[in-house]
């Protein structure tokens, strides 16, 4: 565990992660998209995710790419529980001199790995990383991408998926969190798209920890991987 005070600080679990939210406060904090998304995130980084602070710059770490970066609060909260920042920087979230920004920084958050910002970005960066990692050999790191199913509105996504599946990026792992917030309707749902171009699926309940983690470590040799992680709907 890291320190913060020159103590060593107490150790923290999934049952915490609410409470810390809560130190997370502000108008602009889109409670919503943050809570959608906090089993996903839980059961990646404490069962899944090959990282930890002490690997953050090691090249044979997973890379974790969070697209639905405008709701970052679980994300804050669940690196804070792992040790990656202090606990104690989570009450100054969006404030002028917190490192803790609406959207996360990589430069000023330890463990983040892109700066999020317009919705759609997040699957196409992590195409290129998983091609830049097979351009260097490297076959251990995964990539993990999590976006949520309004982002697969922009075109640039439909763009990521056919490439991904075309080349069979199969370290590439995608989470979808379907809170029904889409404005355009699939055909045959959010995992029929993927299926389409080539991609191994799973559609889970989004807070289901067993679910979600037998989705997540399936095997699907030679084509990326899609979880859809079916959560309440953001209007509930």
């Amino acid at each position: 565990m890291t320190k913060t005070t020159g103590e060593r600080r107490r150790a923290y679990g999934y049952a915490d992660l609410p409470g810390l939210m809560a130190l997370m406060t502000g108008d602009e904090k889109h409670g919503p998209a943050a809570t959608s998304t906090l089993d996903v995130l839980w059961v990646l980084y404490d069962r899944v995710l090959r990282v930890g602070p002490e690997r953050r710059d090691d090249p044979g770490r997973d890379r974790f790419l969070l697209s639905k970066g405008h709701g970052p609060m679980a994300y804050y909260a669940v690196l804070a529980v792992k040790g990656f920042v202090p606990v104690d920087w989570l009450d100054g979230f969006g404030s002028y001199d917190s490192p803790l920004g609406h959207h996360p920084d990589r430069t000023l958050v330890p463990g983040v790995e892109i700066g999020s910002g317009s919705l759609g970005h997040g699957l196409p960066i992590a195409v290129g990383t998983a091609l830049g990692l097979r351009a260097q050999g490297r076959g251990e790191p995964r990539v993990w991408v999590l976006t949520g199913d309004a982002e697969l509105d922009e075109g640039s996504n439909h763009e990521a998926i056919a490439f991904a599946g075309a080349v069979g990026l199969e370290r590439l792992h995608t989470v979808v969190v379907d809170n029904a917030s889409a404005l355009h309707a699939r055909t045959g749902g959010i995992a029929a798209r993927f299926e389409a171009a080539g991609w191994s699926t799973a559609t889970v309940d989004g807070r289901d920890h067993e679910e979600l983690y037998a989705a997540f470590t399936a095997p699907h040799p030679g084509r990326p991987h899609v979880v859809v992680a079916r959560v309440e709907p953001k209007s509930a």
